[in-house]
């Protein structure tokens, strides 16, 4: 845990919700800050121990609100309001979310998340450091690390007293790795504290200590399916059979590739593909198995992808291309494409430049260099 990045993270807060403004040499009262983050770095990282050794892959439910529980514990410790919500319809854990009941400067929402890629299987499982600072964490960056310069940072001003009349909301999804669906259900309350909310801010940490995200792409899934003639291969291509299954899923995804990419910030990935005489995909799993055989002609294919665009337009475009290219199909093959929305895309926009002027300020001011926009990802 660097604590210069709690550092910026806490005048950050401070210029956002505080009506002075953020110079370059340092108050008494942000000088103590420092200090507190400083005396408090060993704590936070212990408590970070604890948390990456819960194992809280997305779809262990049990580790998810353990690891909850162990956050809960800490806001209600500096006061403030917290709730679990439930999300057993959507066929998953749950969220955290902790909030203040201020009513002074910006309403600030800081967004984190609970769940990882480690699930339960997963041989990675154990917090270790490297040496004094560098340490392998199974979550650590992605994001259990991020939850705890939230806390931390919060745990700073309060320690301070500069929290007493703000507007804080905090909000850790249980889900973010593998979203639960339906999104109105999974997103509902996460939605409904950004409508409230003047500010937003994301803390996974992975694009470095030199960069902020000022615009995201927008991520979607895409699932073809195809049905051929099963018959012997010997008759493959004549009029009553056709192409098959596997040929017509194989020209799909080649046109895919000839006629959709090329736009700056689009681009799609057949992530599985499988295809046979019969086979059984479980798609919450991302596995399957197949049954097929050489001299048979394949009846049935599909392919599981995303989709990741800079705005709404540049999506519904691309789904328009593949739409097409999905109906156009080799004889006796039928084929049909779903898409699966996720999140939208976050173009970029002035007012989130103006927010990357104001950490950019903070970390000149603490001596940690500038901060630039990251390439949307």
């Amino acid at each position: 845990m660097k604590s210069h990045l709690l550092s910026i993270v806490l005048f950050s807060l401070i210029s956002m919700y505080c009506k002075s403004g953020f110079s370059q040499a340092l108050s008494d009262t942000e000088k103590k800050i420092i200090q507190t983050v400083s005396t408090n770095n060993n704590e936070a990282i212990e408590f970070l121990k604890k948390v990456v050794n819960i194992n809280s892959g997305t779809m262990n439910h049990k580790g998810v609100k353990q690891v909850g529980m162990e956050f809960k514990t800490e806001f209600d410790n500096i006061g403030f309001k917290t709730e679990w919500i439930d999300m057993t319809e959507v066929n998953r854990s749950g969220h955290l979310f902790a909030e203040t009941s201020g009513n002074k400067g910006k309403q600030l929402l800081l967004i984190g998340h609970l769940d990882t890629v480690f699930e339960a299987d997963s041989p990675f499982q154990e917090f270790k450091m490297v040496n004094d600072s560098i340490a392998h964490a199974p979550g650590g960056n992605d994001m259990k690390g991020g939850n705890i310069i939230i806390l931390y940072a919060l745990k700073a001003l309060v320690e301070n007293n500069l929290l007493d009349d703000a507007q804080i909301i905090v909000a850790y999804t249980g889900d973010e790795e593998a979203t639960g669906k339906p999104l109105t259900i999974s997103r509902r309350d996460l939605i409904n504290a950004a409508k409230k909310s003047d500010i937003a801010l994301g803390f996974e940490t992975s694009t470095g200590f030199n960069y902020a995200t000022v615009a995201r792409r927008g991520s979607s899934d895409w699932k073809v399916e195809v049905t051929g003639v099963r018959a012997h291969s010997s008759g493959v291509f004549n009029e009553r059979i056709g192409a098959g299954a596997i040929f017509e899923i194989s020209r799909i995804i080649n046109e895919f590739y000839n006629q959709v990419k090329g736009e700056e910030y689009l681009t799609f990935n057949p992530g599985i593909l499988m295809g046979g005489t019969a086979m059984n995909y479980e798609q919450a799993q991302s596995r399957g198995d197949v049954f097929g055989k050489s001299n048979v002609v394949a009846q049935t294919a599909i392919t599981y992808g995303g989709l990741r665009f800079i705005s709404e337009e540049q999506k519904e475009n691309a789904r328009a291309k593949m739409r097409e290219i999905v109906a156009d199909n080799l004889p006796k093959t039928s084929a049909k494409i779903t898409f699966i929305d996720s999140y939208p895309a976050m173009p970029p926009s002035e007012g989130n430049q103006e927010l990357l002027k104001i950490l950019n300020q903070v970390s000149l001011s603490l001596d940690q260099g500038e901060v630039e926009a990251y390439d949307p990802g």
